[in-house]
């Protein structure tokens, strides 16, 4: 697993649709996940700190979690089939773990809220994580995916086809100014 941090919350000025951009914590590469308007909504309120008057669906999801006696320890988006991303959010009940399935984008809001680690597994950065041109800011693509060498981890040219929307749609991003927030 690699630890990821939320870098940003893009739209698409094309079909707004919204897109978490999550970024390996130590080195250069990024993860794009499509997510709705209410859930990107809900992390950006988050992360910008915004007060809102009355508890948000995952403020009460932290909240039941609490009351429960559990704690949230972190959250891994944990494969990518058929062009749908899924994530577990890892949970400590009792001096038990317990995973639950869970939607990216609500694992992700929950993350933020609680402060816990984001992780991503090695296998879905390697089908659908990108490194940006460091001139042009544009993704660089290779046949290969971005990821490992090990000839299991490769991706095949049909995921290569079936992941071609997801670098249409970067591509149409604004990608430049990720480098420049750290300033």
């Amino acid at each position: 697993m690699i630890e990821m941090t939320v870098d940003s919350i893009r739209v698409s000025l094309m079909n707004y649709q919204r897109v978490v951009i999550l970024k390996e914590k130590t080195a250069e590469r990024y993860l794009p996940i499509w997510i709705g308007p209410s859930e990107a909504d809900a992390i950006a309120v988050k992360l910008q700190g915004v007060s809102v008057p009355r508890p948000l669906t995952h403020d009460l999801m932290c909240s039941i979690i609490d009351a429960l006696g559990a704690t949230i320890n972190s959250i891994v988006v944990s494969d990518l089939k058929n062009d749908t991303f899924y994530a577990k959010i890892l949970l400590s009940i009792d001096g038990e773990q317990m995973e639950i399935d869970s939607r990216p984008s609500d694992a992700l809001a929950l993350a933020v809220r609680a402060e816990v680690p984001i992780y991503a597994e090695e296998s879905v950065l390697d089908k659908a994580g990108i490194l940006l041109d460091r001139e042009t800011g544009k993704p660089v693509a290779s046949p290969e995916g971005t990821g490992g060498t090990d000839a299991e981890s490769r991706v095949s040219e049909d995921e290569m086809k079936k992941m071609s929307a997801f670098y249409d749609f970067i591509n149409t991003l604004d990608l430049e100014d990720f480098d420049k927030r750290k300033s």
